[in-house]
């Protein structure tokens, strides 16, 4: 006689491989907002999401293509592109109130020295406070493009310029 199923279907979204439940509770339980960070083959996406029962509300976001009007023509999804961007959402995020989050890398497989921690470098250089090890973030020549030309390396010390003395501006006003 049968007493229940033999096999219990997991919920889609951990089918699609897109939401680790027992990572995103942890993460919920601190109390914190999540930095969200989120790579794609040509983009960075950063947005800065607090819990709601109801749903996750977005108070802050920052996309890599935005870069663009501020001057940077390299790729948006590299090491510098991905700590710009950072940045860009860092600010964003005080602006919005917040002043500490903590890292939501979802999927993503936690390697010392990625895109994702560029990111979290980022954010935290534009003045929020995320708990962190040191060991995973990449090295600061990495970050500046020293394995790119000079003329990006150039173009990040003037976005990344920009960025800190004019905030949100600086991409807002192109």
């Amino acid at each position: 006689m049968a007493t229940g199923p033999r096999f219990r279907v997991p919920f889609r979204r951990r089918r699609e491989k897109r939401t680790d439940y027992r990572y995103r509770k942890a993460l919920i339980k601190s109390g914190l907002p999540r930095a969200v960070v989120r790579i794609s083959n040509k983009h960075v996406r950063i947005q800065i999401a607090n819990y709601d029962p109801v749903g996750d509300v977005i108070v802050a976001t920052a996309f890599s293509g935005e870069l663009r009007s501020a001057g940077w023509t390299g790729n948006c999804d590299n090491t510098p592109g991905a700590y710009l961007t950072g940045m860009l959402a860092g600010k964003r995020c005080l602006s919005a109130g917040f002043d500490e989050v903590i890292m939501d890398i979802g999927m993503h497989v936690s390697t010392r020295g990625s895109t994702v921690y560029a990111a979290m470098k980022g954010i935290i250089d534009a003045g929020v406070k995320v708990p962190h090890s040191d060991e995973v973030v990449p090295s600061d020549e990495r970050i500046a493009g020293a394995h790119l030309s000079n003329e990006m390396q150039e173009r990040f010390s003037t976005i990344r310029d920009k960025l800190q003395k004019e905030g949100v501006g600086a991409i807002n006003n192109g």
